[in-house]
């Protein structure tokens, strides 16, 4: 064989996988623990309330110097915390951190190449 190997996605495939991918390890059943005991639904009485979520959450990640190094908060050199980074979500449960986006890289490439694939209409 000549030139790159070619994958093949059934069009239905590919329509759920740019709709919706589960993310590792999370297997959702409604009703059931972890462990697959019944448990209540969160959906209890007086609990209608309505959350109004910012387009972005942003989350500082950073290491208490002073904790892990054991600087005295009267030293010169104490700082507080140092700024590792920020992770960044979005209401459709995209994560970036410092502005790279988190994920399986194959499984998003795949996606990516689904989606432009329907928008072009193959």
């Amino acid at each position: 064989m000549a030139g790159e190997p070619q994958l093949t996605v059934k069009r239905e495939d590919c329509e759920a996988l740019v709709k919706y991918r589960q993310p590792p390890g999370v297997a959702y059943e409604p009703g059931v623990d972890a462990y697959g005991n019944p448990v209540a639904p969160a959906d209890l009485p007086g609990s209608n309330q309505q959350l109004n979520l910012p387009p972005l959450i942003a989350v500082p990640i950073d290491v208490d110097l002073q904790d892990r190094y054991h600087i005295p908060a009267n030293s010169p050199l104490f700082e507080g915390d140092a700024i590792v980074g920020i992770a960044v979500s979005d209401l459709n449960g995209n994560v970036t951190f410092n502005g790279q986006p988190l994920g399986d890289p194959e499984a998003d490439a795949l996606a990516e190449a689904c989606a432009r694939g329907l928008s072009q209409g193959h």
